[in-house]
């Protein structure tokens, strides 16, 4: 099976990266990008750790491998850094995986992503292989070991360039979907929970991109593979995290497994599962999505 190229993007936690790099390592990729924010100006002690992941990363490539560096000298935020280091990874490729310095995979993640990266070059429809399953166990075939997703998480995924072209941190698409809701359709119970996450990014500018992607891919009726089983867990919940602080969450504790492509078989059936679908957005809003955006609203109007 052909490997592909992997980026690995990085910051400030060496302990998480480390892990991290020993799976990539395991790989061995024949192509390695490593992205770097720079150190926050005001935050003591910052620039030595970014200095000593830079240094503990180049010099641990004991594989046969091209590296490609992207070292930021000054802190950008997880919107610039991330998204712009995505580009630059597919300015340079056609396809390949993302990981970031929190998101742990299970080995078999990266022969996943291989095996679906060539299998759907081609096909539109799909946007995004995830490597989380965030049910855990879940198919509605067991004939098939993966199946679509209108979600899919970004904690260990891959795409095509393809399909990141279609990125857009501007507001412009955002208000033109709001005016016409024209994503009403695709979206269904979720339309008014994921309007309101896209609001926090696009008009009251929340530091990151992900939810961007997730708009982009939304507006292109664009898919996820999703693995049968969940193949990456975060490992950076806590209080020093960028997003990812509550260590209570239940997905602070998600198992990974092996999931086994030798018998691969080609799902026929590509169209978003609304099981899945259902259960994932419940429980990433706490069975609350139908409401909690007007939950929300009433807050803020509290004086």
């Amino acid at each position: 099976m052909t490997q592909a190229p992997v980026l690995l993007l990085t910051f400030n936690r060496l302990d998480t990266t480390k892990r991290v790099f020993e799976q990539v390592a395991r790989y061995r990729p024949p192509k390695l990008y490593l992205a770097s924010d720079g150190p926050r100006k005001h935050t003591q002690g910052e620039q030595d750790k970014v200095d000593h992941i830079r240094q503990f990363l180049t010099e641990s490539v004991d594989w046969e491998c091209e590296v490609k560096t992207l070292f930021r000298p000054a802190n950008l935020g997880c919107k610039i850094a991330v998204s712009d280091a995505i580009s630059w990874f597919f300015a340079h490729e056609e396809c390949g995986i993302i990981l970031e310095d929190d998101c742990l995979p299970d080995l078999s993640f990266f022969h996943f992503c291989a095996a679906m990266l060539d299998m759907y070059r081609e096909d539109t429809r799909v946007m995004q292989i995830s490597g989380t399953n965030f049910i855990g166990h879940y198919t509605s075939d067991p004939e098939y070991r993966y199946f679509f997703s209108k979600y899919g998480g970004i904690w260990g995924w891959a795409s095509w360039r393809r399909a990141w072209k279609h990125f857009d941190l501007s507001p412009e698409k955002y208000h033109q979907a709001k005016t016409s809701e024209i994503l009403r359709g695709f979206l269904g119970n979720a339309y008014a929970w994921r309007m309101s996450l896209y609001e926090q990014v696009f008009e009251k500018n929340l530091d990151t991109w992900d939810y961007q992607w997730s708009f982009a891919r939304a507006i292109n009726s664009g898919l996820s593979i999703v693995p049968a089983v969940n193949l990456v867990k975060n490992i950076g919940f806590g209080t020093d995290a960028s997003h990812t602080h509550r260590t209570a969450s239940d997905l602070a504790d998600m198992r990974t497994s092996e999931l086994d492509i030798q018998q691969f078989q080609l799902n026929p059936f590509v169209v978003p599962d609304p099981h899945y679908d259902e259960r994932l957005i419940r429980k990433l809003s706490d069975g609350l999505y139908r409401i909690k955006p007007f939950i929300r609203r009433a807050k803020n109007l509290l004086p």
